[in-house]
């Protein structure tokens, strides 16, 4: 379950924690990177369990409503949600049980939250025609249940507060996690009654070891990263890239010089989307040009056995100012140069800069997408 793109964005967040925490000790901090992706997979199964735990508590309120109904005189609700047959198989499922008994993970403190998200569900459209419907079949049930994670889990405000209360590891991995969810949901097979088999936690060992050796990569050999930043730059205004930026363009060479399988296009577009999520407005565009140019810099100087498509003719610099919205002054943050400690800075005040041209015409590079399960 814990694919590329998750790892990424862990070894992001830890190698920036690693710089900004006084005390740098390596195996800690891998310890911490393992443990932080562990606690994905935890959420995974925790989502999971909120299926289970919904269809419990609806038919807790089929008991009560029938029990009334017996008293009244009058007609007994449906079960046929309460006793929905995919919810009925989930809450069998062996890896789960095992899976919550051994984390010890529950709902039942969170009551409040599986009742209101209950009313929800019994006020969409989607259940209120399922249950309109006369007969259904296993099918049915399992796609019902897709289309209430996708409209009333997956983008839950409610959710997502407790949530980041309970683990401040699953702020960012919900969105991820919900992915693999809805996948599991579509692969069960009622054939495979309580046995279904959940998606593990690592697709294989080698994805376990990628997490650990880019990491390690990264933090070992920082000084010659920073070396091939800097002899690369040129004429860019490097002393003011943001932090953030040179910790993420770190790890792109430690992946782009550690993992020959994986083409030089792929780990520039990945580190551009991370620069987007974490870093200022316009790094994911200075950031493609910067990698792109130490790539070509690795492979001329032999440093580096991977191809890269020919650079397309540059644009003229009032093209690329037009592009980006105009000649004005572009607002960086400052922070440490490359060739100084990578470590907490005091807060300065952003300072004006004129845009610096980039190499090539300043477009994401694209390029085939990894291989994941």
């Amino acid at each position: 379950m814990i694919n590329r793109d998750l790892i990424r964005i862990k070894v992001v967040q830890l190698t920036y924690a690693y710089y900004q925490n006084g005390n740098k000790n390596m195996d800690t901090a891998e310890k911490e990177l393992l443990f932080s992706l562990s606690k994905a997979y935890d959420l995974y199964n925790h989502l999971l369990q909120l299926i289970v735990a919904v269809t419990r508590e609806e038919r807790h309120r089929c008991d009560v409503l029938t029990q009334r109904a017996e008293r009244e005189g009058g007609e007994a609700p449906s079960q046929k949600f309460a006793f929905n047959q995919f919810a009925v198989q989930l809450e069998e499922n062996k890896m789960l049980n095992g899976f919550i008994e051994d984390k010890k993970l529950t709902w039942d403190d969170d009551i409040e939250f599986v009742r209101k998200l209950c009313n929800q569900i019994e006020q969409s459209e989607a259940y209120n025609e399922y249950m309109a419907e006369p007969t259904t079949d296993y099918d049915t049930d399992r796609e019902l249940w897709r289309k209430l994670y996708r409209q009333l889990i997956q983008e839950n405000a409610d959710l997502d507060a407790l949530l980041e209360e309970k683990s401040l590891y699953w702020n960012d991995d919900k969105e991820t996690v919900d992915t693999f969810v809805l996948k599991t949901i579509k692969r069960f097979d009622p054939k495979n009654k309580n046995k279904q088999e959940l998606l593990p936690e690592y697709k294989d060992e080698e994805d376990k070891d990628f997490a650990r050796k880019l990491f390690r990569a990264t933090i070992l050999n920082a000084d010659t990263y920073q070396r091939y930043m800097s002899d690369t730059s040129r004429n860019w205004d490097f002393g003011r890239l943001a932090y953030m930026d040179v910790v993420i363009m770190q790890i792109a060479i430690a992946e782009m010089l550690t993992f020959p399988g994986i083409p030089v296009t792929v780990t520039i577009n990945e580190y551009v989307e991370l620069a987007k999520l974490y870093s200022t407005p316009r790094s994911g565009s200075y950031i493609n040009g910067m990698l792109d140019a130490i790539a070509r810099y690795l492979i001329q100087n032999g440093k580096m056995m991977k191809e890269m498509p020919e650079l397309r003719q540059r644009r003229p610099e009032s093209d690329y100012r037009r592009r980006e919205g105009g000649g004005g002054p572009v607002r960086f943050v400052h922070r440490p140069r490359v060739n100084e400690q990578l470590a907490p800075q005091p807060a300065s005040e952003p300072v004006s800069a004129e845009p610096q041209p980039e190499p090539g015409d300043g477009e994401p590079q694209s390029g085939p997408e990894e291989t994941q399960e």
